[in-house]
């Protein structure tokens, strides 16, 4: 069987995702194109040779609308035979770019595609695509009375359920940021970054090293709301702009190529997408898809936990990897260990691909052969994705 090997992963800094944010004065298109050039430009290929861009785009509106994947295709300088196409699985849309175009690859549809997302949450704000709109219709209604809540309140859920205390969500914040701090000096993500046009900072933007628990103790929660009390009592309003993830601009990457391809064109594969899986899960608990993907990815894999060396739990909030932690048991030394999105940001569209350069990184750096990465998202889903790395 063909397999699917990621050539190489490039990923823009994480910028502050408001007006003076880093990388707010980029259009998405142009931000997006940013990686896109370099990644060809490190591998040396043709960009011809690339038969399909996937792309994940979370707010699909205004800039970000029209299909921004193709848009950062010609704008990155492709030739206009190369198509693109956007996808949007929530938080999870570029790893679900990186499982299109692996499975793509396996088939035998294509030889060479890149995996990309972007997300300027400056530009483009979350939810700034629904307004006044009601996004999920009656039928959904009817279903979940009295009607779905917003993610903030989920985290809250998971926290009441999973019996987290605020104590121990801004500790996990803490070490996110020390993690990442240390990782980031230690020149670990360097290789895989790419300087944007106007924006000298060579460390993700979104990055406090300097975070202390007594600093963010001191935050007030962010979801509290009396109706939400009056129908989830159990709440204990635990969630922090702290120790949650920011809002974040960014861009990411990855050349996906047949391992022959990739042998012809005199280029080695850094890892290998092993095993894909994704999961639905409860719409009103929404961030604990995380569970059953990566069950099913283990079992389709045919791997147990004790048989990965690394594991990325997104951390959308603090209580999301804590209670993934809690269900399989993972010692903390290997999950999320270079930091994750409290610290490293959270670009929307292009987190799963961010992830992925992350969990590669750590793979190679501790020669360690199996990864996971697992990615929560809006109403009840998630990816799950085994990678190898290859030697």
């Amino acid at each position: 069987m063909r397999d699917a090997v990621i050539v190489d992963m490039v990923r823009t800094v994480s910028g502050k995702g408001k007006p003076g944010g880093a990388l707010s004065h980029l259009h998405p298109a142009d931000l997006l194109a940013t990686v896109l050039r370099e990644l060809v430009e490190r591998s040396g290929i043709e960009p011809s040779v690339i038969e399909d861009v996937v792309g994940g785009c979370v707010t699909q509106t205004g800039v970000q609308s029209s299909n921004i994947t193709r848009s950062a295709v010609l704008a990155a300088g492709f030739p206009v035979t190369v198509p693109a196409t956007t996808v949007d699985r929530q938080c999870g849309s570029s790893q679900q770019a990186l499982h299109f175009a692996a499975h793509t690859v396996i088939a035998g549809g294509a030889d060479v595609v890149v995996a990309c997302g972007v997300e300027s949450m400056s530009r483009a704000p979350l939810w700034s695509n629904v307004g006044e709109a009601d996004p999920h219709g009656a039928g959904v209604a009817e279903r979940f009375p009295p009607r779905l809540v917003p993610q903030g309140i989920s985290a809250e859920l998971v926290a009441a359920r999973w019996k987290l205390t605020r104590a121990e969500l801004d500790a996990y914040a803490c070490a996110s940021h020390a993690r990442a701090a240390e990782a980031g000096a230690s020149g670990l993500f360097a290789p895989d970054l790419v300087t944007a046009e106007g924006c000298a900072l060579t460390t993700d933007e979104t990055l406090r090293g300097d975070t202390t628990v007594e600093g963010l103790a001191r935050l007030a929660p962010s979801f509290r709301d009396e109706a939400m009390a009056d129908r989830f009592p159990e709440i204990n309003w635990s969630v922090t702009a702290g120790n949650s993830s920011p809002l974040t601009d960014g861009a990411s990457a990855a050349l996906v190529m047949s391992g022959e391809k990739a042998a012809a064109l005199g280029l080695r594969g850094r890892a290998r997408v092993h095993t894909t899986a994704v999961a639905g899960d409860d719409p009103v608990l929404m961030l604990m898809g995380v569970l059953p993907a990566t069950e099913r990815v283990l079992k389709r894999a045919g791997l147990s936990p004790q048989d990965i060396g690394f594991f990325e739990v997104n951390e959308a909030f603090a209580a999301v990897p804590l209670a993934w932690q809690r269900e399989f048991g993972v010692p903390g030394e290997k999950l999320n260990v270079n930091g994750g999105a409290i610290a490293l940001g959270h670009p929307l569209g292009a987190s799963g691909l961010r992830i992925a350069s992350t969990l590669v990184q750590t793979l190679e750096d501790q020669g360690a052969r199996y990864g996971l990465q697992t990615m929560c998202e809006a109403g009840g889903m998630a990816n799950a994705t085994v990678l190898e790395r290859l030697p």
